[in-house]
């Protein structure tokens, strides 16, 4: 995982007259447009006050929950719920009440759109200054929900917008579903990165600007088995941050650093010159879609190795508990069982749920 200085400055793309929406027939009925007229921004055309009609079952409670969640706190949620009289079942948000803005470039690529999905730290959906241009270039829709800033629930809010969003623009347009990615800012970036952790069957990459935490801990559990290992073999992240912004940086060395110790070895990243705690300049958005779509190239023998070194700890550390369960010693072993569900999550299933009832 490379880090390097970016030598690009900013140069925001002058904004002109664009043509008409080149959308499906069928978007007509299940897109709503709000908005009285498209704006004009590089040669796309940006739709403000979008409404979305359709739910996925990758925005449902229970895969949110089963996702996002280590296992032992997706079922202590369950049983929350279950005791409160209600139902993991559903979808947390209702889609029809939400609002979404969405820029269409003015043609794909020759394998269909790419789609970016950007979560953002403020409450409201904009497109960062200067974007257009580079989406034009890229073939690329972006899209970014309202109310999903960083006051927002994660998984009641930012993460389910997010999977709506890509869903009901994949349903409507000729998406590669090879390049469809999630990317975020600050706060935001921090859940694009547990978005392509817990969905990399969705997002086969991330952009993390300014904003990224370590995988495999209380905040940023490892998903199950199969997701991990898709994580870890058809996924890249993208680290960019502003050269001025030391503390993000060094947050980046951190998550960086626990990507490899949990076998995810395709990632990149490099610091905006002279940029602080701030947004993606064009030049750097530009350098990040080239670096996510460049070729993932696994080292199948060291990936191998990695998990294998992983699966000897895990089975040790979860024969210590069976052993300190077996010895009657029950406190120790809640104690110890909490500590493997938080650093292991996904992967201590389901022997850590046998273990729980056990206890």
């Amino acid at each position: 995982m490379v880090f390097s200085r970016a030598t690009g400055s900013a140069t925001g793309g002058a904004e002109r007259a664009s043509g008409r929406l080149g959308a499906r027939a069928a978007a007509a009925t299940a897109l709503v447009l709000l908005a009285a007229a498209p704006a004009a921004v590089g040669d796309g055309r940006l739709l403000r006050e979008v409404v979305f009609t359709d739910d996925t079952e990758l925005a449902s409670n229970s895969e949110l929950a089963r996702r996002l969640l280590s296992p032992l706190a997706a079922a202590r949620l369950a049983e929350g719920v279950r005791r409160a009289g209600g139902t993991m079942a559903g979808q947390p948000i209702r889609i029809a009440d939400e609002r979404f803005l969405v820029y269409l470039p003015s043609r794909p690529l020759a394998s269909g759109y790419a789609l970016l999905v950007f979560v953002p730290p403020w409450e409201d959906a904009r497109l960062p200054q200067g974007w257009g241009d580079v989406l034009d270039r890229a073939g690329m829709i972006f899209v970014s929900a309202a109310r999903s800033g960083n006051s927002a629930s994660v998984i009641g809010r930012r993460a389910p917008l997010a999977l709506l969003a890509a869903r009901n623009l994949m349903n409507r347009h000729a998406v590669d579903p090879a390049r469809v990615y999630v990317a975020g800012f600050s706060g935001g970036a921090r859940v694009a990165l547990r978005l392509a952790l817990g969905y990399p069957d969705l997002f086969r990459g991330a952009i993390l600007n300014a904003g990224s935490d370590p995988i495999g801990t209380r905040d940023v559990p490892l998903p199950p088995r199969d997701l991990l290992y898709a994580f870890q073999t058809s996924s890249r992240l993208v680290f960019v941050t502003g050269e001025r912004d030391t503390a993000h940086a060094a947050d980046d060395l951190v998550s960086a650093r626990s990507l490899r110790q949990w076998c995810m070895f395709h990632g990149d990243g490099f610091l905006q010159a002279r940029a602080g705690h701030e947004v993606a300049m064009p030049t750097a958005l530009s350098r990040a879609l080239g670096l996510l779509s460049s070729e993932l190239g696994t080292d199948l023998e060291q990936l191998a190795a990695c998990r294998a070194g992983i699966d000897a700890a895990l089975d040790a550390q979860l024969r210590h508990i069976e052993s300190l369960v077996g010895e009657g010693r029950r406190p120790a072993a809640r104690k110890a069982l909490a500590d493997a569900d938080e650093r292991y999550g996904g992967l201590a299933a389901p022997r850590s749920v046998e273990l729980a009832s056990a206890l």
